[in-house]
């Protein structure tokens, strides 16, 4: 390695020291450095979602910290700083492109110094910068886990809006339980990731991507489930360890999916399937010939040994398959729109 883990070190402290200096909104928004004293066979870098901060990636990050990897989760540009934000001061999040790529592609880097590969993960808006990174750069990366990836609104009225809207807008969630990012924001700062999101779909229909994990809720009323379906099927094409999977309206996992602290009772779920696919190499078919079997009866002793799969996940995933979460019909592994 070009750079030792000391100075990777010495990094991170410093960007910790910055974020002391110029102020948080709130410590939730503090940027996560989750490092053991060495490097890891893997290192998780994980993108929070739009006005949001690093406190959505905690407990996931914890999980893959204690199963020996090293986590990054970084306070993206503009997000997360003390302000009185409001319709005539909006927080100064950027409305380029470019400025999140580069910050993406500067954080790739440090990880590479942490572990031998590295895993690309976000929630909204964070996944679709790794969606970007998984189909600009896939020769850099191990797996990309997208969760619930913004590539276009759940009403495409308001995907129109955002292309001409210059107004500030305030989440209809803005006093909601966890919610420690900003209230508000202007509506440029968003038109940026549903351009992206539109050049990715085109990108992913003759592109090579990196192995993605895509998760998706029926209950999400924020993004579009058709275009999520529709990307994955195009990734699909070109690589075929990427797996697919919709938590089931039932269960009511909203968009911010990632904490029980954002509403999400099911928060082990998400956890489970990102370890699943993370520390096994089942393709997108074996995945769901292993899924049928469950469904039909199977015991996850038996596809545990032929699959050689990890004991806890296999009996995890079995879990997630049966009624009580709303699988038994693999609606949940059947991404519909062609």
């Amino acid at each position: 390695m070009t750079v030792s883990i000391q100075t990777t070190a010495e990094i991170l402290e410093q960007v910790q020291r910055s974020e002391s200096n110029f102020g948080l909104r709130n410590e939730a928004c503090r940027s996560q450095f989750l490092v053991h004293p060495h490097t890891t066979p893997k290192v998780f870098l994980f993108l929070h979602g739009f006005t949001a901060g690093p406190y959505q990636f905690v407990p996931i990050g914890k999980a893959f910290f204690n199963k020996g990897y090293n986590v990054l989760i970084p306070l993206q540009p503009g997000h997360g700083l003390a302000g009185d934000w409001k319709r005539q001061n909006p927080p100064p999040l950027p409305t380029d492109i470019q400025t999140y790529q580069e910050f993406v592609l500067k954080w790739l880097q440090i990880a590479k110094n942490l572990g031998q590969q590295v895993v690309i993960g976000g929630l909204s808006t964070g996944a679709t910068l790794a969606a970007w990174l998984a189909l600009e750069h896939p020769q850099l990366i191990d797996r990309a886990l997208l969760f619930a990836p913004y590539l276009g609104s759940h009403n495409p009225i308001f995907d129109k809006l955002i292309k001409i809207l210059p107004i500030y807008f305030e989440w209809f969630n803005k006093d909601a339980s966890g919610n420690f990012g900003y209230k508000g924001f202007r509506i440029p700062a968003l038109r940026i990731f549903l351009e992206l999101g539109e050049k990715l779909l085109k990108q992913a229909q003759s592109s090579v991507a990196a192995p993605i994990l895509m998760v998706c809720s029926e209950g999400d009323r924020a993004v579009s489930l058709p275009k999520q379906q529709n990307f994955f099927h195009r990734v699909l094409q070109h690589q075929p360890q990427s797996w697919y999977y919709c938590f089931d309206d039932s269960l009511h996992i909203e968009h911010r999916m990632m904490t029980k602290m954002e509403d999400n009772d099911y928060e082990e779920l998400v956890i489970t399937i990102a370890q699943a696919f993370v520390e096994n190499d089942l393709t997108w078919r074996q995945f769901q010939q292993m899924a049928t079997r469950i469904v039909q009866g199977e015991t996850y002793n038996q596809i545990e040994q032929e699959l050689n799969l990890d004991r806890q996940v296999s009996q995890q995933l079995t879990a997630m398959m049966t009624q009580h979460f709303g699988c038994e019909h693999l609606k949940c592994i059947n991404p519909s729109h062609k």
